[in-house]
């Protein structure tokens, strides 16, 4: 229990530190001036996307977070038996770490509004995104080729669902950056394509971190962190 709520409160650390950075803490009636003097306290268009790609990345960390509670609470069951982790998810995991460096250097070049650039880097981060999903189709035929089932045992059923769901997180956000890369090569109004690129790093951002915990479970290092959890709660 000690092991959930230490988790729970990360997530939530990093939930909070990321709305603050969008002046949601700020007090506009301490603000000295004109109301028409601050623009930054505008309700712009900016600012609304990003706090509603916050609410949905807190949702998102909200289902997460119980998913990997249950895990912790079910890993000492007398009928699991951990899976074996394919190596095609090391190659996996570092296919979307680059797809998420490369959405990071589509943010800068969307900055420098150098639109050729931008454009490589968009293509690369979706690229890398599509073979992420198709290596983790892989892994699921390896393991189901050698034996592990869907109902096999509770280690299984864990493996799937929880990787399943992360892939579909995944496919959603592949059909808004692709979306992002047509209007990056269409439109002249630069600010919404800079605007889009940025909601779609961030969220490849959370999505890379939501995955290499999920990694770090199936691999089996979520037993050390529940040993670690406890000698610091004792």
């Amino acid at each position: 229990m000690s092991a959930i709520l230490i988790f729970m409160a990360g997530i939530a650390g990093i939930i909070i530190w990321w709305m603050a950075g969008q002046r949601l803490t700020s007090k506009p009636w301490l603000e000295a001036g004109l109301a028409g003097d601050a623009p930054e306290m505008r309700g712009s268009p900016a600012t609304a996307a990003k706090v509603g790609l916050g609410i949905f990345l807190a949702v998102a960390g909200a289902l997460f977070t119980l998913l990997v509670s249950a895990y912790l609470t079910r890993l000492g069951g007398s009928d699991w038996w951990s899976i074996p982790i394919p190596r095609v998810l090391w190659v996996n995991t570092a296919t979307l770490a680059a797809s998420s460096v490369a959405l990071q250097w589509a943010k800068t070049e969307a900055r420098l509004d150098r639109g050729d650039v931008l454009n490589t880097a968009l293509a690369v981060a979706f690229v890398l995104a599509v073979l992420f999903l198709g290596g983790q189709v892989l892994a699921w035929r390896q393991l189901v080729s050698a034996g592990y089932v869907l109902a096999d045992n509770p280690s299984n059923s864990f493996f799937y669902m929880i990787t399943g769901l992360h892939g579909l997180h995944i496919l959603g956000g592949l059909f808004v950056l692709g979306r992002t890369t047509i209007r990056a090569r269409t439109s002249r109004v630069r600010a919404k394509v800079s605007l889009s690129v940025d909601l779609c790093a961030i969220y490849w951002h959370f999505m890379l971190v939501v995955w290499l915990i999920l990694f770090a479970l199936f691999a089996g290092w979520a037993n050390s962190f529940v040993d670690l959890c406890r000698q610091l709660v004792t």
